[in-house]
């Protein structure tokens, strides 16, 4: 899976949003805090707003906040968000691509990365991030040395 700058931005600027104890946080402070550029920052708070993620008001006083608690906001609903579904095969649901002969089990493999995508990201919620107790099954995965290892430069 190819995580872009994009979802990399929006997650980032979820986090900090959640992990603020003030309301609401103008884009400049989570621009500076997360080293997001802030034109950049601001299409994505705005496509995290239209998504209805986030709520956030105009003015002196103005800013971002969660539009929910974020122990109910997963880091797959962000991804979501800001660039749609997170497994698409050549711009369709894995499901709904035919395979033809001895491709035909790729469809499997295609639904089961989705799986193993949900199985993660879906399972991850902001104030785990914000607070820093990520999910054991998440810490679980992490703690195999070769999760740490890029297979191409074995």
């Amino acid at each position: 899976m190819h995580i872009s700058a994009k979802a990399d931005y929006a997650v980032r600027a979820a986090i900090q949003l959640a992990s603020s104890s003030e309301f609401p946080v103008t884009s400049e402070s989570i621009a500076t805090a997360q080293d997001i550029p802030a034109k950049f920052l601001e299409a994505i708070l705005s496509q995290l707003r239209q998504s209805g993620l986030v709520k956030s008001r105009r003015g002196a006083h103005g800013g971002y906040w969660l539009s929910r608690p974020a122990d109910e906001i997963s880091v797959a609903d962000v991804i979501r968000a800001v660039e749609g579904p997170m497994a698409l095969v050549r711009g369709e649901r894995p499901e709904l691509v035919a395979y033809h002969g001895s491709a035909e089990p790729l469809m499997q493999v295609w639904v089961a990365v989705r799986a193993a995508l949900r199985a993660v990201l879906g399972n991850v919620t902001l104030a785990d991030i914000a607070t820093g107790k990520v999910p054991t099954h998440i810490t679980q995965l992490t703690s195999d040395p070769d999760a740490w290892v890029a297979p191409w430069f074995d």
